[in-house]
């Protein structure tokens, strides 16, 4: 939910003043779901687990419950990938919504011939990498 973070950008016109602005977009519905995904996927681990340790016989004498197991690892599989992209797809997102060029971009005082902007520092993305890739 970027459009819920502030920045102060300088305003020429006054020398002490600066105006607020905000980040655009809002691309927390892909984390969210990376999120539940996985809170769902360690419950079900957690539940399997103790069906398989404690409940041993019903599983070994049923043959549709080792099937069902079966099926339902295969959907939090493919459900494991799409979340994984979807996740990618948004970081990427707000990689680019966050980048020092086009925030600078977006400033009206540095549009002005005299003007010279410049980010900074190059906001460190590394971790953020990492979490796509696991």
């Amino acid at each position: 939910r970027l459009y819920q973070v502030p920045y102060e950008m300088p305003d020429c016109e006054g020398a002490s003043e600066s105006r607020t602005l905000h980040l655009i977009g809002d691309f927390s519905a892909p984390a969210e779901f990376f999120v539940t995904l996985g809170v769902f996927s360690f419950l079900y681990a957690m539940a399997a687990l103790v069906l398989y340790l404690r409940f041993h016989s019903l599983y070994s004498d049923n043959k549709k419950l080792p099937f069902a197991d079966f099926c339902v690892t295969v959907c939090f599989a493919f459900f494991w990938l799409v979340a994984a992209a979807a996740w990618g797809k948004g970081l990427s997102d707000v990689k680019a919504a966050t980048r020092p060029s086009s925030l600078i971009g977006a400033m009206s005082v540095c549009q002005g011939q005299e003007a010279v902007c410049n980010a900074g520092a190059t906001p460190a993305m590394g971790l953020a990498n990492i979490s796509v890739v696991r």
